[in-house]
């Protein structure tokens, strides 16, 4: 029995499916983004009978004794849980510039010996990628590149080849010659992602796909992608600056607060072993609107230097700027200063910036975004041995953290002398942490007396 025809409407904004055309989306509200899609149905079988299906106790299903390849680059098997799992969908994303297709050249490279690689591009020609191989220094011969766009034909040659990993840069790219829609909309980047995971776990082959960022800096194409693939890695960082951040957005097969801290240099993606020495490493002394904090990021603690400075406002209403931690979470701290501790922010411009592009998402910084919005406030400098680390209560309290004996010792090992934790917090130190004076403070009062 033939197939009959569908004809539906997709939001190529949000993805959206509609039976008729609208001029506004009714799930986004975007404007002329409907677009016409036709499909195949396939028709029921008569007379087949009841489909079977079978399931299997998890005890025999077999693993391999080696169920991940080891891409030889610390910091990104740290980020992935400890490297490539066989037959999973990675993901990888950020802004244009920021490293995508270095690093899938650099893990082609390091990656395990005797593994064949193919690498697909429908950016650029295979001479493109030659040159850009041979400023990387990638000189592996079971790399293979192919420059298709064809999602069914790269497809076949995987089920033919069986290479052992697959990297597609990129899926905006790519193309199902079956959907009437063009390269790079939300219903051909859908389907191409259904098709490589089907292929992918069909053959127990890792794919890499490398995926663009919309204006907004969020992942380009249907959320529903993000969905379907088992790991979402997204770089952070800025194209001017050189630290690169790669962060685990999702990861089925391990931890999503690992980071993974890089330097782009000319020779490609360069790892930070001690990412906590390099975002210190060009502090100034004696100046104020500095204070030091620690994080924790996955299973590391990072310290980080917070800036603020406090300038008298030119204009009516007082300008507010936060890079690197959440503006709503800064304006929560200055009602806090103001209304607690008699501090007003109301005449002055605030300025907060995390240095070395690093984002802090954690509430153990807010202790030290308030004492360098103090230390700015009163041109004061902060000890510049000192690390403030602490939650922020609505109440003026300094509320506890998690694993603060495992900051307190980076920030001892890194040669500072004097740390401020919450009073709460003290009971979880159990032994003695050697070089190091621990300050307990209760109110975020206590703690701003040492900013004199």
């Amino acid at each position: 029995m033939a197939g009959k025809i569908k004809v539906s409407y997709v939001c190529n904004s949000c993805g959206y499916e509609s039976v008729k055309w609208m001029g506004k989306c009714a799930a986004c509200g975007e404007w002329n983004t409907m677009e016409e899609i036709v499909r195949e149905t396939v028709a029921a079988k008569q007379n087949s009978g009841a489909i079977t299906v079978k399931a299997q106790s998890v005890k025999d299903i077999s693993v391999s004794d080696e169920p991940r390849y080891l891409t030889n680059i610390p910091e990104l098997d740290r980020v992935l849980g400890g490297g490539i799992v066989k037959g999973s969908i990675v993901l990888l994303s950020g802004d244009p510039g920021i490293g995508k297709s270095t690093i899938l050249l650099q893990i082609a490279d390091k990656v395990q010996k005797g593994l064949k690689i193919l690498y697909v591009s429908g950016e650029e020609s295979a001479g493109q990628i030659k040159i850009r191989a041979q400023r990387l220094n990638v000189d592996n011969e079971n790399l293979l590149i192919m420059t298709e766009t064809d999602v069914e034909a790269i497809c076949d040659y995987i089920n033919r080849e069986k290479p052992d990993i697959v990297m597609i840069d990129s899926i905006q790219t790519m193309q199902i010659a079956g959907v009437s829609s063009t390269a790079g909309s939300v219903v051909q980047v859908r389907e191409s992602t259904n098709l490589f995971l089907k292929t992918g776990k069909k053959n127990n082959i890792p794919i890499i796909i490398v995926g663009h960022v919309n204006k907004g800096g969020e992942i380009a194409g249907p959320k529903i992608t993000e969905h379907i693939v088992d790991a979402v890695l997204y770089f952070e960082g800025e194209r001017n600056q050189s630290y690169r951040i790669l962060r685990a957005v999702k990861n089925r097969f391990g931890s999503t607060n690992e980071i993974g801290v890089f330097e782009m240099g000319d020779k490609g993606l360069a790892e930070v072993p001690n990412p906590s020495a390099m975002l210190l490493s060009g502090k100034l002394d004696g100046v104020s609107g500095s204070c030091i904090t620690c994080v924790i990021e996955g299973t590391r603690p990072i310290l980080a230097e917070v800036q603020g400075l406090v300038t008298s406002t030119g204009f009516g209403n007082p300008r507010r700027a936060s890079t690197g931690f959440d503006y709503n979470r800064l304006n929560l701290i200055l009602a806090v200063l103001e209304k607690r501790i008699g501090l007003y922010f109301s005449n002055f411009d605030t300025y907060l910036n995390v240095v070395g592009g690093l984002r802090l998402d954690e509430p153990a910084a807010d202790l030290a975004v308030a004492l360098s919005l103090v230390s700015g406030l009163r041109d004061i400098p902060i000890d510049s041995k000192t690390i403030a680390i602490g939650e922020i209560g609505l109440s003026g309290e300094i509320r506890s953290v998690s694993r603060i004996a495992t900051r307190v010792s980076e920030a001892a090992r890194l040669g500072f002398t004097k740390c401020i934790i919450p009073k709460a917090s003290l009971k979880q130190i159990t032994g003695e942490i050697k070089g190091i004076e621990l300050i307990p403070v209760k109110t975020l009062g206590e703690a701003i007396e040492y900013v004199k």
